[in-house]
């Protein structure tokens, strides 16, 4: 069998790349380092820690797997003549990043024929490392690893939900109906919040205008574990949009029933 398409091959070298971007980014972490702003209207940091990951991650991609395309937040779109395809935000939450907070991540996805394959999401500081693939979903916590499932479905109004704030103004209608609808609902923290809910200590994960790379390497982590995602228009979540990922499907379809009324 080809080594390109043995897919436990596939989520190691995975696991390897979020190693690899980890050592260039902790020293970073919490070290008040320089930070710029991306054009646009909103505030959107980004720091060398940033691209000196993807970088990184490319540099292992690009020896190792040549034919393999690669999608980078900061260094864009590398086409090769292969059907898989790497996602990579090497720091996604750098606003968390950039004052302290651990709940930023390394977030890694593989795509083949354009669909989700694999992801790993890495937190070095916290030292969590969640992946998942047609093998099942996992963490790797400083060097323990465990199998991982969301939890048994629970009606709306006894879920527990997370999003990143603020959710944009013209969105704000549709998701106040869902957050007066479940019992908890928690803010700002980023992708995490898809992990844990992965893990079995969610039942709502939403965001509303991901990009690719904010979703991608997330997509197989919470499949992996029995979940399921989609838009808020119960669309397909993989090119990113407005997400709303759920621990069952009748939970997911109530919770986009709400968002659509």
């Amino acid at each position: 069998m080809p080594l390109e398409s043995d897919t436990h091959k596939l989520t190691q070298f995975a696991l390897t790349l979020a190693d690899a971007a980890a050592q260039v980014i902790l020293p970073s972490f919490r070290k008040n380092i320089a930070v710029d702003v991306k054009a646009g209207k909103d505030w959107d940091p980004v720091t060398e820690a940033d691209r000196a990951a993807e970088r990184v991650i490319r540099d292992l991609i690009q020896k190792t797997y040549p034919n393999h395309s690669i999608i980078g937040e900061e260094y864009g779109n590398s086409m090769g003549n292969s059907a898989y395809t790497w996602i990579l935000d090497p720091i996604d939450g750098t606003r968390s990043f950039v004052i302290g907070m651990p709940t930023w991540a390394t977030l890694i996805g593989l795509y083949r024929d354009g669909k989700p394959l694999l992801g790993v999401m890495n937190q070095p500081y916290v030292g969590d490392m969640f992946y998942g693939g047609p093998e099942g979903s996992f963490l790797n916590h400083r060097g323990n690893t465990q199998q991982i499932r969301c939890r048994a479905a629970l009606p709306l109004k006894s879920a527990a939900a997370g999003t990143t704030s603020p959710i944009p103004l013209h969105y704000q209608t549709q998701f106040e109906t869902l957050r007066k609808s479940v019992q908890l609902m928690r803010y700002s923290g980023d992708a995490y919040f898809f992990t844990l809910l992965a893990s079995g200590h969610l039942d709502l994960a939403v965001d509303a205008g991901l990009q690719i790379y904010d979703i991608a390497a997330l997509i197989p982590i919470i499949k992996g574990a029995g979940g399921v995602v989609d838009t808020w228009d119960g669309q397909d979540a993989s090119q990113g949009g407005n997400i709303i990922a759920a621990s069952n499907q009748s939970l997911l379809e109530e919770a986009i029933a709400l968002l659509q009324s």
